[in-house]
């Protein structure tokens, strides 16, 4: 049966997050927000007090042998944390160091090896290509085996933490013509030859986040660098199973996106609430619905949709907590907290009227953030042709 109910375990995790984001995350905000690609060094810090939790919330845990017995664990407790810490600031949050995208990625597919070798690693993804968006499938960055070492040539954009960032998950091709079963990602090392940080984007939010373009040119990276099996599959069948094996980063990955939006769309709520609080605004949820204003109403909806994609995430992370196919569920939260989240942190600015489009308040960036949330690890058009697929059982070349 899904378990849902926060556990005293994660509600600490929680707390804990929530405690460091607002003391810690929060005063720094507006400072790093005008002060784009000035590395926010009090990050390090955090990073510091997160690792300590890690550590201590790992005393006193069951036998290897009784971890199957556990319902709500590590994704559970990644999303919950996410939650907290996306309240606090989106941007910074990225900028924290070890929490790239990529961790995620050798974390869920890496081998045991890998996964110790790169634990205290600050990585980051690199999917996107010139030519290439939210096709996946359409990746032209190469890596050719030449003895004992792949050679990687090509070009990403849009790399979250690129320049921070120490290690790199690198999304490449074997054979072009061979399509999405030729696809493998590979863990390439900051600093390795032929590997560079182009150019730096400006963007419109999570601004104290770096966003890198990155060639590679050459660059040359050990054998065992590959995440998962080098061999190319030969049926239609096993391209496809090559290929969804590949895109398992998305179902542990697009559930914490999600929390992110849930995070920042609760982050716009509170202070929404707060300040029309100040106006005798406030939300009564023992009143008929006959009986309230229009901006309650407005109030009411957004709490609804904000718990619907909270859900949502849940389910999704509990499902991959029990060994559960989740790609379906991964991107319904995705999508649907993608959405909430723009939509309610939009609304917040508009239901708060001046004081939400002015700078004295954060309210005004949580809706500028909140946009990226919709938009990478997949858009949100893509994530809705996912979950049709999957309801139809339709094929990627039978539903485009």
């Amino acid at each position: 049966m899904i378990q849902l109910e926060i556990s005293d375990k994660h509600q600490e995790t929680y707390n804990n997050a929530r405690m460091l984001a607002e003391h810690m995350m929060r005063p720094y905000s507006r400072k790093y927000d005008k002060a784009e690609h000035e590395y926010p060094k009090e990050m390090e810090e955090v990073a510091k007090l997160m690792a300590g939790s890690r550590d201590t919330s790992s005393e006193g845990k069951k036998p290897e042998s009784e971890s199957a017995a556990v319902k709500n664990s590590g994704n559970m407790g990644a999303v919950i944390g996410m939650q907290a810490l996306a309240w606090g600031d989106l941007g910074l949050f990225m900028a924290i160091p070890g929490s790239g995208l990529g961790n995620a990625a050798i974390n869920s597919v890496g081998t045991p090896e890998q996964r110790n070798k790169y634990a205290n690693t600050y990585a980051a993804m690199c999917i996107t290509e010139p030519g290439t968006g939210s096709d996946s499938a359409n990746i032209s960055t190469t890596a050719v085996r030449e003895g004992g070492q792949w050679v990687i040539n090509g070009e990403k954009i849009f790399v979250s933490d690129g320049e921070r960032c120490d290690t790199l998950v690198v999304w490449a091709t074997l054979d072009k013509s061979l399509g999405k079963a030729a696809i493998k990602s590979f863990i390439v090392e900051k600093g390795t030859p032929g590997c560079e940080v182009t150019r730096l984007e400006h963007k419109m939010g999570i601004r104290a986040s770096d966003t890198a373009s990155i060639s590679f040119n050459d660059c040359r990276v050990s054998l065992n660098n590959i995440l998962g099996s080098p061999e190319i599959a030969t049926d239609e069948e096993g391209r496809k199973k090559a290929f969804g094996g590949v895109m398992q980063t998305f179902d542990n990955t697009r559930p914490l996106v999600a929390a992110m939006a849930v995070g920042i769309a609760r982050a716009a709520l509170d202070m929404a609430r707060e300040m029309l609080a100040e106006e005798d605004i406030q939300l009564d949820f023992g009143k008929k619905p006959s009986n309230t204003s229009a901006i309650e109403a407005e109030l009411y909806r957004m709490e609804s949709e904000w718990e619907g994609a909270r859900l949502l995430t849940l389910k999704a992370a509990w499902m991959a907590d029990n060994g559960q196919a989740n790609s379906k569920e991964a991107s319904m939260c995705k999508a649907k907290a993608g959405r909430m989240g723009n939509y309610v942190t939009l609304r917040c600015v508009e239901l708060c009227q001046s004081l939400g489009y002015s700078e004295a308040h954060l309210l005004e960036k949580f809706a500028r953030d909140s946009k990226i949330v919709d938009i990478f690890e997949g858009t949100q058009q893509i994530q809705q042709l996912i979950v049709a697929r999957q309801v139809l059982g339709k094929s990627s070349s039978e539903l485009k």
